[in-house]
């Protein structure tokens, strides 16, 4: 299996209000180190997974709208626990979007929301 990570970042604000959170049900920040992993069993006809360079900007893309936003204001995350599960899931989904067909393996967005912790998400890039 063949793979490229790319790296970027996003800086929120959100709050998780559901006792199971304990003190992040207030209001706080994050910044979420967020790569996005193309894998394939093959390369193309470039001998590429995907142009780095377009992963970059496509990556960049579906961070755009998290970026320097309070989640808990943002009609698309309205009743949603905005926990980095749910945005490695929204953020797969936007890039896959994104994609339009240009790549055909699989893809796995990780965010680090500190140096001790990250979730993933990981399926087919539809």
């Amino acid at each position: 299996m063949y793979s490229v990570t790319i790296r970027d970042h996003a800086m929120i604000a959100h709050s998780l209000p559901h006792p199971a959170f304990g003190p992040a049900q207030q209001l706080h920040g994050a910044t979420y180190i967020a790569d996005a992993e193309f894998s394939s069993p093959a390369l193309n006809d470039h001998q590429i997974v995907i142009d780095i360079g377009l992963a970059h900007q496509l990556l960049s893309q579906a961070l755009e709208p998290l970026r320097y936003q309070n989640l808990d204001t943002l009609p698309e995350f309205a009743g949603a626990l905005t926990t980095t599960e749910y945005l490695a899931a929204y953020v797969h989904r936007r890039l896959c979007s994104l994609l339009g067909g240009r790549f055909q393996g699989r893809l796995k967005v990780t965010l680090h929301e500190s140096h001790v912790a990250s979730a993933a998400y990981e399926a087919p890039a539809a």
